[in-house]
């Protein structure tokens, strides 16, 4: 499909800033534009591409100042990379999806499965499970016994939902993620050996959850290990058992929370920050990456490092490390002055 200019303005709220009449048919990042692609500048850092892009299509903020002549057709928008990720949606929306439910698929017969549902071949819907209206499951995935899907979900292939789960609507499962897997709990016995403590609890992902490739949220010993309504995480992330996550929380890659920590809504974790067990979050909290949070955070703190410290203490801590050198020769300078004058 062919879109103008004109009309991408018209979806997005913007302005046209050339020939409204440009036709556009294919995305580019804006350094690999080519003719009738669309693309998009939100990182001032990649801004020089503006000018050399082949791209006929850009879309720019709205307060940007050019500094050269650009050939591109723009919108200007208030927050370009939404108005692109909006655009993507559209297009994505337009893309074929499976529907039907394959022969080579194993669905007990007390399961539930809702109308223009996709379940591809080798999946496996155990007994007393529901799933909801227009999900799609793919192949090889497993949605364990009693397990509850919403409406609308998608589960990737290789996906594992352990018995009793309950996905609310919307959910998209990557592949290879694990979503209920036993909580790591195990008590020291009299011989030196570990007994394990049985995870009797399950896993409740709400609304519009998005869970990375080869992320595990482990079931809780009782009760539910929660993630909320409109969290994402991304790949190989670690979520232990009777964790609870607000809502419109992310976590980059590698990212671990230990077992019943408290993490509030509205935070972004960097990648490989690890949380410690026990621990209360705020709400809007971020750490940078490789943080390692050991204690409780205070609602909208900044935090970045290990030792854990606010923002700029870090920085500051950082530049004065990579000087250690120079002042501990100065230091020997003046216990050598200090030495000759006794």
């Amino acid at each position: 499909m062919k879109f103008t200019a004109e009309m991408l303005a018209g979806v997005l709220g913007g302005s046209v800033e050339g020939d409204p009449q440009t036709e556009v048919w294919t995305f580019a990042k804006i350094e690999e534009g080519a003719p009738g692609a669309l693309s998009f500048l939100a990182n001032p850092k990649y801004e020089h591409y503006l000018y050399t892009s082949k791209s006929s299509v850009i879309i720019v903020a709205s307060d940007l100042v050019l500094q050269q002549p650009v050939s591109a057709t723009l919108v200007r928008v208030e927050n370009p990379y939404a108005g692109f990720a909006k655009l993507l949606e559209i297009y994505e929306s337009t893309i074929a999806r499976p529907t039907g439910i394959s022969d080579k698929a194993h669905i007990d017969p007390t399961a539930k499965v809702g109308e223009n549902c996709y379940v591809g071949p080798f999946a496996v819907i155990e007994a007393g499970a529901e799933v909801g209206e227009g999900s799609l499951i793919y192949p090889h995935s497993y949605v364990g016994r009693g397990v509850k899907i919403g409406t609308g979900c998608t589960l990737n292939p290789n996906v594992t939902v352990y018995h009793g789960c309950r996905l609310g609507n919307g959910v998209v499962l990557h592949s290879g993620a694990v979503i209920g897997a036993d909580g790591f709990g195990f008590a020291p016995q009299e011989d030196g050996t570990f007994g394990k403590i049985p995870q009797i609890g399950n896993v409740v992902l709400e609304d519009g959850v998005e869970i990375g490739a080869n992320t595990c949220v482990d079931r809780a010993t009782m009760g539910s290990t929660v993630i909320g309504k409109g969290t994402k995480l991304d790949n190989q992330i670690q979520v232990g058992h009777n964790v609870v996550i607000g809502q419109n929380t992310v976590a980059a890659a590698q990212t671990g929370f230990a077992g019943s920590s408290k993490i509030g809504s509205n935070c972004m974790f960097g990648g490989q920050t690890g949380i410690a067990g026990h621990i209360t979050i705020g709400n809007g909290v971020k750490t940078g990456a490789k943080s390692g949070v050991m204690g409780d955070i205070p609602d909208g703190a900044v935090m970045m490092g290990v030792p854990l410290l606010p923002r700029m203490k870090h920085l500051r801590t950082q530049a004065l490390y990579i000087r250690l050198p120079e002042i501990e020769q100065r230091l020997r300078e003046v216990e050598k002055q200090l030495k000759d004058k006794e």
